[in-house]
């Protein structure tokens, strides 16, 4: 299939390069339009958010464009600092300008008056390529007052993130945006009522704007035939670990994980055998190898629970001891947990101490069900997405690969790379 949304022109850094190669043709439709027909035709496309919540965009901006208010904001939340995740650095980094014309428009269809591009702070590589195309962008009239004589005023702040995994949740950044520190807020309010100074706030990921643009492009009719009637256009995956080929792909939804891991990213080296896919980044579901004939779609994986996430995918051969993987997952999140609510910040803590041990030799049969007991207080009691996240992978890991973590009871780990056995290195994020 034709990619919707990396193209052959995805190596163009300047505003004059994206401008000869047809760029800001969907900018220029849209200011032709009504808002109210902007949001029809990206309702009509069926589009969902990328970032993980699957939540349908034309809903979402019609939300924010519903209330009545002197100030609207707009954020594009470029955090991504989803371990394994890159496919929105790639975004910015091959097309910033994409990225830009794909806020303008979103801005227009919800009346903003202003927006903000929050990028990982550690993304200082291509800090100045954006901050380029901000300025080119503006010099050339399509930021800042009356946009290309519409009438229409809007302008754009890049701010760097402050290296938080909490930041990626929308209000968590709003607090950063507003210079303090990026814990989560209670819900109600939503960010489309009382967002970004308590203004009205759209907040979408890199990837959910980048779609708008083949939207416009293409039509809406054109852009739902690719994917499965409930999981409309493309999908980008960042795929890493035990892999030929790592990096970004961008598949039809209905495509196969099999057929993406083995006819996209080359198979595994040295022709081993997957022992598991995590899907989803750190906290996503944990699938066995043999449950690789599985449709990438939100249809799909709601039927298991689970979601597609931010879309990273890690891949693990049989020499990944699965103990030792969701060791490593539990020290990120112990380390990246803000601490704000009591289930999330005790139990990744308690978790970590229960895995280590497990790891040495020092683990008791009654610690499987400890383990099992606080992943779900902890899914339904933490105030945030992070600690009811958090347990997914450790449980779908008890569920397929209870009798490997069993044998550490034992003192034995059977791919030899937890402390117990001489000469072990553990996994690291």
């Amino acid at each position: 299939m034709a990619n919707l949304i990396f193209e052959k022109s995805d190596s163009l850094l300047s505003f004059e390069s994206y401008q000869n190669a047809d760029g800001f043709s969907a900018l220029k439709k849209a200011l032709k339009m009504k808002p109210e027909e902007i949001i029809k035709e990206i309702t009509d496309s069926k589009l969902v958010g990328r970032g993980g919540a699957a939540f349908p965009v034309g809903r979402k901006m019609s939300f924010v464009a519903n209330e009545d208010s002197d100030e609207k904001y707009i954020i594009c939340n470029a955090d991504e600092g989803e371990p394994g995740t890159f496919k929105d650095r790639e975004l910015l980094k091959r097309n910033p300008m994409k990225i830009i014309e794909s806020v303008i428009i979103a801005a227009y269809a919800i009346g903003a008056t202003k927006g903000y591009l929050y990028v990982r702070g550690e993304y200082t590589n291509i800090k100045k390529i954006i901050q380029q195309g901000l300025e080119d962008t503006r010099k050339n009239g399509y930021l800042g007052d009356n946009i290309l004589d519409s009438g229409f005023n809007f302008d754009i702040e890049y701010r760097s993130g402050i290296g938080a995994y909490i930041c990626g949740e929308e209000t968590a950044l709003i607090e950063s945006i507003e210079g303090r520190t990026g814990d989560p807020r209670h819900k109600p309010p939503f960010t489309a009522e009382v967002g970004l100074f308590g203004k009205p706030t759209l907040v979408h990921n890199v990837e959910t704007l980048a779609n708008l643009l083949p939207i416009f492009n293409l039509g809406s009719d054109l852009y739902k035939s690719y994917g499965t009637p409930n999981s409309t256009g493309s999908k980008l995956f960042s795929v890493s670990g035990n892999v030929v080929n790592k990096g970004v792909y961008e598949v039809a939804f209905g495509t196969s994980l099999k057929d993406l891991i083995y006819q996209h990213c080359g198979g595994v080296p040295n022709n081993l055998q997957i022992k598991f896919v995590q899907i989803g980044g750190s906290s996503g579901i944990v699938l066995p190898g043999f449950l690789l004939d599985i449709d990438l779609s939100y249809e799909t994986f709601q039927k298991l629970g689970a979601g597609l996430g931010s879309g990273a995918i890690f891949v693990a051969d049989q020499s990944v001891c699965v103990l030792d993987f969701l060791y490593s997952t539990a020290r990120f999140f112990r380390h990246e947990s803000c601490g704000k609510c009591t289930p999330c910040r005790e139990g990744n803590r308690h978790i970590s101490i229960l895995l280590d041990n497990f790891r040495k030799g020092k683990g008791k049969p009654g610690d499987i069900e400890t383990l099992i007991r606080t992943c779900t207080v902890m899914q339904e009691a933490s105030f945030c997405g992070l600690g009811q996240s958090a347990p997914r992978p450790i449980l779908s890991i008890l569920k397929y690969f209870k009798s490997e973590l069993m044998s550490h009871l034992k003192g034995k780990c059977l791919t030899g790379v937890c402390p117990m056995e001489e000469g072990g290195n553990h996994l690291e994020y």
